[in-house]
């Protein structure tokens, strides 16, 4: 939930993350294990933090100061007090959202526009951004009465057809029989890529079809486990974490950090060479993603080994 940040100058403004597109290697793996899928809204980021008691402003790429505004973004809220309320009860915290002006789709209902929906609360931790989790974040954001963006669903290990199907239910804020959303935008809250940066994905569709249901919340839905996670649930044990875990100490007479890497391949390796046949078996011979079969070793030895992580 971290990713490095530079900071402009003496401002305090932190640019917000590029969200990558979904199945590019920058989010490679993001939807293995649990995600908040939210709807990505059409408008233009706005950023909130408090600085020196003074309530401070900026868009997707800088700090909004005194004739340099966001289509009336600072102007609007710098008298909300909701928001100046909020950030001097949590003044280390700083509120993403998007500031929701007529941009390219023009559905939203009347009463939406030009309101500003946060979609996250961060904190800056020395050199690093550090993203609040929904359920973390959501409660704060609800006793002070400010809007935000809900998710649509909470699923695990959802494939990309799933995605697809989420798409068609993103009718957040849009008038009732107008079609859906722009898309969706994919956060895993336990997801790193493989420069070790926080980064969500997002899938954005172009076509618009009549369709709205009322907003039914997000219910925390398991999807069939896919083969791969079966596997590593029933064979990467503890015992079997540990025998690998042992076996270094003793070769290397003791543990350090820089043994990780050996730890999660050995323990993939020992995975394949003593339980493939069984779980073929098993499971009839099925189609198995052996990427997708490392990658899920690889979170669940970090599952079994909390302390070394």
């Amino acid at each position: 939930m971290r990713r490095k940040i530079k900071k402009g100058g003496k401002s305090m403004f932190i640019k917000y993350q590029h969200v990558e597109r979904f199945g590019t290697t920058e989010v490679d793996g993001i939807e293995l294990g649990k995600c908040y899928v939210f709807p990505k809204i059409d408008g233009t980021n706005g950023v909130v933090w408090i600085e020196n008691d003074v309530l401070q402003f900026g868009s997707r790429k800088r700090h909004l100061t005194e004739g340099f505004d966001n289509h009336g973004f600072k102007e609007k809220f710098s008298s909300r007090n909701n928001i100046g309320d909020f950030l001097k009860d949590y003044p280390d915290l700083i509120l993403y959202g998007e500031y929701l002006i007529p941009h390219s789709l023009k559905t939203y209902r009347e009463d939406a526009w030009r309101e500003f929906y946060i979609f996250d609360v961060c904190k800056a931790v020395e050199d690093e951004l550090v993203y609040l989790p929904y359920n973390e974040y959501q409660p704060l954001l609800e006793a002070f009465e400010l809007d935000y963006i809900t998710p649509l669903m909470i699923v695990k290990n959802a494939t990309y057809e799933k995605f697809l199907e989420l798409i068609e239910k993103n009718t957040f804020l849009i008038k009732e029989n107008s079609g859906i959303g722009e898309g969706i935008v994919i956060k895993n809250y336990d997801y790193k890529n493989k420069y070790g940066r926080t980064t969500w994905a997002k899938i954005v569709t172009n076509e618009f079809r009549d369709k709205h249901k009322k907003e039914m919340g997000a219910p925390d839905v398991n999807f069939k486990e896919m083969i791969e996670q079966e596997i590593v649930n029933k064979y990467v044990t503890n015992p079997l974490v540990e025998k690998v875990y042992s076996k270094i100490v003793i070769e290397k007479e003791g543990w350090s950090s820089k043994h990780i890497p050996q730890l999660l391949q050995r323990v993939y390796y020992d995975l394949i060479r003593e339980e493939a046949w069984n779980f073929i078996k098993e499971h009839k011979n099925p189609r198995i993603n052996f990427n997708t079969l490392l990658k899920l070793t690889i979170i669940k030895v970090k599952e079994r080994k909390q302390d070394l992580f």
